[in-house]
């Protein structure tokens, strides 16, 4: 892998530029990752490192590797009708739709003033939100609830925005725990309000599908910011508010 030669990938490509086009293009986005110092893990959107066309080649490098996990699998895709085209459908799954949140810069959120001077509570939400375990490349599925407490300063974005950046984040694998906290540092950086909370509610495939196979279990976990982890009784009224719209 091109992380652990990068020391003599890097030489090279300085002396010889057409070594980088000769690559295929996972290591050449890797590369400028590498180049770049920008970490790449699971939940990082690299889009800033993606050039035109490249999400194109991608998918047809991870539909050839994905037939060669096929054939380790001692899967006869080229006989079994069911599975020939598996390769190809699950490459434009996984670059563009369930992982595309690492592929694709951010939405369009366009934030606007708070003219009204807007102070009070505001809660968005249930918000679905589909996920996938980085563990085992599991569906998560669940809802998230999103509580502002705005001020005189705070940017507003619509409501579509929220469902719109939900998604985004959560289109990548990762972990539960991981994945509200980046949600929540997006929302403050573009509202800035005085506090924020979240609440995600979800079922993990990873938990049902296999392993212990426990269908009912469910995981919620919350972020909490500025007045609503001072305030305890902000936080108790949105977290009643959550308990009735959950019922």
């Amino acid at each position: 892998m091109l992380a652990k030669v990068a020391p003599d990938t890097l030489n090279a490509v300085a002396a010889d530029s057409d070594i980088l086009t000769r690559m295929p293009v996972s290591d050449r986005i890797r590369y400028r990752l590498i180049e770049a110092g920008q970490r790449y893990h699971a939940n990082d959107n690299i889009a800033a490192h993606i050039r035109e066309g490249e999400l194109g080649e991608l998918r047809e490098e991870v539909q050839a590797r994905l037939r060669e996990v096929l054939h380790a699998l001692v899967i006869d895709t080229e006989n079994d009708h069911n599975t020939a085209d598996t390769a190809r459908r699950v490459a434009k799954m996984f670059v563009s739709e369930v992982f595309r949140g690492r592929y694709e810069p951010a939405p369009d959120a366009t934030a606007f003033p708070n003219v009204s001077q807007l102070n009070e509570l505001m809660i968005v939400g249930p918000i679905t939100v589909r996920s996938a375990c980085s563990h085992h490349l599991c569906p998560i599925l669940g809802k998230l609830w999103v509580g502002v407490l705005p001020n005189a300063g705070s940017d507003l974005i619509g409501l579509s925005k929220y469902a719109r950046l939900a998604e985004w984040v959560m289109s990548r694998p990762q972990i539960q725990e991981e994945a509200v906290v980046m949600l929540a540092d997006e929302l403050e950086q573009r509202i800035r309000p005085d506090g924020l909370a979240l609440v995600m509610q979800a079922s993990h495939f990873c938990m049902h599908w296999r392993g212990v196979k426990d269908d009912g279990a469910l995981m919620r976990n919350s972020v909490m910011r500025g007045a609503f982890l001072k305030d305890a009784t902000l936080r108790r009224e949105f977290l009643s508010l959550l308990e009735r719209d959950s019922r």
